[in-house]
């Protein structure tokens, strides 16, 4: 009777079950590391949506809260007063500690603001750029300026040794700081939209004012020099009775003697009641044309067409 042979089993190789706990080990290691690197993934945009919506919280603050703005109009016009009131030596000496921990408080709280300003400027529209870009012209924006010069004489004196004359005039600087209004009062924004409408009619009279300035200080030059050889000794000394008597002040310490520089003044000083109305004129015109603007816009209604969806102006007159 033939037997039957059973086949047995083949030995596994020298090493094989090394490589399958190596492999088991290997794959636990790569999933461990994409989990880890999923969840750093997710850490890191979770930290970027905090930092976006916390600079977004910050910007809306310090230009949109009501309360915020008011604080900071409060404190500049507190500044102003105080510099005024540290003028005299009696309240200096009695209340000098009170002054200087008060300008303390209000340097930091400046700095703090103009910190704040400065990290969420990316965040204005107006500006074009990356955020180095949009932070630099924040900087050098006029806001911005102001912003700097209103503490920068503050820590100067930590920085560089001054004498205390050059201290005394860093301290005027804070002066600057009633210019910071201009982000907060409306009444500075509209004075400096209508400087700017008219800015080119300015310059034209101001152009007119430096030659009739120029031509009456000449003439009265040669007319006078002969006889008041001390008040009119050069152009530049009749340039003073000029911009006196232009702008019609005629303080009284400089004046012709001579017939034909009596009748010159006359006239000039006649031009000079025309020339000083004609800036008073351009500047009322545009306000009145600015506050008409206002109010229209104020009474306006923006409705939206039902048909192409366009937004149109509904005024209420």
């Amino acid at each position: 009777m033939c037997g039957r042979l059973r086949a047995s089993p083949c030995p596994s190789p020298p090493g094989a079950e090394n490589g399958q706990e190596l492999a088991a080990i290997t794959h636990t290691f790569e999933a461990k590391l994409l989990f880890y690197t999923k969840e750093h993934a997710i850490t890191a945009r979770t930290l970027q949506h905090i930092r976006k919506t916390v600079k977004k919280k910050t910007y809306n603050l310090i230009n949109n809260n009501q309360f915020l703005i008011k604080f900071i109009y409060g404190l500049i016009i507190l500044n102003v007063i105080l510099l005024i009131l540290e003028s005299y030596k009696s309240i200096r000496n009695e209340f000098g500690d009170f002054l200087e921990i008060f300008e303390i408080i209000s340097v930091v709280i400046f700095t703090i603001e103009y910190l704040l300003r400065l990290w969420t400027s990316d965040l204005n529209v107006t500006y074009r750029g990356n955020s180095l870009k949009k932070r630099l012209q924040f900087g050098y924006s006029t806001f911005g300026l102001i912003d700097l010069i209103a503490i920068v004489p503050f820590y100067l004196p930590f920085l560089f040794p001054f004498d205390l004359r050059i201290v005394r005039i860093l301290r005027l600087f804070r002066l600057l700081r009633i210019f910071k209004l201009g982000r907060y009062s409306k009444s500075l924004k509209t004075i400096n939209s209508v400087l700017k409408e008219t800015k080119s009619e300015l310059a034209i009279t101001v152009f007119v004012a430096f030659i009739l300035l120029v031509l009456s200080s000449t003439l009265m030059y040669y007319i006078e020099s002969d006889v008041q050889p001390e008040n009119f000794a050069s152009i530049g000394h009749s340039f003073w009775w000029a911009v006196a008597t232009l702008t019609t002040v005629g303080y009284g310490d400089v004046y012709p003697i001579t017939a034909i520089g009596k009748v010159l003044s006359a006239i000039i000083a006649l031009i000079g009641i025309g020339f000083i109305a004609l800036p008073t004129g351009i500047i009322s015109s545009a306000f009145i044309e600015k506050i008409q603007e206002q109010k229209t816009k104020k009474n306006s209604k923006l409705c939206k067409c039902p048909n192409c969806g366009k937004e149109i102006k509904n005024y209420e007159l």
